[in-house]
């Protein structure tokens, strides 16, 4: 594969480089003049900037995806993880899905207060939430910024059910709240596993929590009473795919209820980054890797079909599908049967102002 740009290595990032904003005019390009030019620092900083909140909630109709509405409150997320499918959205407001997403953050403000508005709107249905549908509510940033605890607290006011996905142990700052969410039946948790190599894990998520704190995320969530599961993604062909069974092993043993599993995806600018990502940290797999992953996808890099594009399709992808489902039978995941999440008990919060509530 032939590398365009300068790779460089960063400590605690993912990306190598940064692509070109697909929307920008035009695109330059570094090339080596024989100049002497400074390096870049093996460092960079963590920019935030803050965006005021038109609208809480995200809403799709997607037949892959198991809720309707989903919110974030982050835009980018410094975990890094190279392969992340929301990698692209960054874009949107004019920056690289490279470094850009895992460095240059957008925190969204009033979101709290939009979402009650939202709430209280004579035609809300009530549905799960899903937090985390894009980035990880529990990023590094939540610790300062605390909008995820702001956004429970009111769904625990309003008996809202939530579902929520992470790979930060961030999420036990929370466990009070999450615990009396459950008493009520109104959240599930998810911690997503990719690996239990902590080397592999070190520059495939840098800023994750390791396996074995997500383990115990898992546990801690369980012994509090809160569902927990374990999203076992991405499943990557000639990479982490030998590790699915003792995903699944270890998932069991901290007490996850149920499973699910989803294969790497690399949509639009993904695929280039995770290329690089691959040649520069594990050359001597990149070639197969990336084999294993167009005889998942029909011969591209990427499937975006409805019904195809978490799973693949073709002979390694059925067999990814049928090791999945006989791990899961053997260690009674999936099979426990739990009522679902209540949405009858919803009570719309009183909206600020409200001098007759």
């Amino acid at each position: 594969m032939a590398i365009q740009h300068p790779s460089t290595l960063r400590k605690g990032r993912g990306a190598t480089y940064d692509p070109p904003n697909r929307f920008a005019p035009t695109h330059s390009e570094a090339i080596d003049d024989g100049w002497w030019q400074e390096e870049a620092s093996p460092r960079i900083a963590t920019q935030v900037r803050d965006e005021p909140t038109k609208s809480a909630l995200s809403w799709n109709r997607s037949p892959d995806l198991p809720f309707d509405r989903s919110l974030n409150p982050y835009r980018g997320c410094e975990h890094g993880c190279i392969y992340c499918y929301a990698r692209p959205s960054h874009a949107y407001w004019d920056l690289s899905p490279g470094l850009d997403f895992e460095t240059r953050l957008i925190a969204r403000t009033g979101l709290v207060e939009r979402l009650r508005e939202e709430f209280c709107k004579p035609g809300y249905v009530c549905r799960p939430i899903s937090l985390s549908g894009n980035t990880d509510c529990y990023q590094p940033i939540e610790a300062e910024r605390r909008t995820t605890r702001a956004v429970l607290e009111l769904l625990l006011e309003c008996r809202h059910p939530v579902t929520l996905v992470t790979k930060s142990a961030l999420i036990l700052r929370d466990l009070d709240i999450l615990s009396e969410l459950a008493e009520h039946r109104l959240v599930r948790v998810f911690v997503s596993l990719t690996s239990l190599d902590d080397n592999l894990k070190r520059t495939l998520e840098p800023r994750t929590a390791s396996p074995k704190a997500r383990l115990r995320v898992m546990s801690e969530l369980n012994t509090a009473g809160v569902p927990v599961g374990s999203l076992i993604s991405p499943v990557i062909p000639g990479l982490t795919d030998h590790e699915l069974e003792r995903l699944l092993e270890a998932a069991s043993r901290a007490g996850a209820r149920t499973a699910s599993w989803m294969l790497l995806r690399l949509p639009r600018e993904v695929a280039p980054l995770f290329e690089d990502w691959l040649t520069t940290h594990y050359p001597e797999r990149a070639t197969k890797v990336m084999s294993l992953m167009r005889q998942c996808r029909g011969g591209e890099t990427y499937d975006s079909r409805f019904g195809k594009r978490m799973s693949g399709e073709g002979v390694f992808a059925e067999l990814l599908a049928q090791r999945f489902r006989k791990a899961s039978r053997r260690l009674g995941l999936n099979e426990r049967t739990e009522l679902g999440l209540d949405c009858e008990s919803f009570r719309p919060p009183h909206a600020q102002g409200d001098l007759f509530g």
